[in-house]
């Protein structure tokens, strides 16, 4: 349901969908995915600023 719910919101932007994605834990799984692609983004961004 959270994969669905998160899919929809992605799609229409239906903030309902949304909501459903939070009720059910989506939003702390999403941050936590995010995270490691974030650091990922931001070493890259520092290695071509020393080169």
């Amino acid at each position: 349901m959270r994969d669905f719910s998160w899919k929809y919101f992605a799609m229409t932007g239906d903030v309902d969908a949304y909501m459903l994605y939070k009720e059910h834990g989506g939003v702390a799984m999403a941050e936590a995915a995010a995270v490691p692609e974030m650091a990922a983004a931001e070493e890259t961004e520092n290695h071509e600023e020393n080169e």
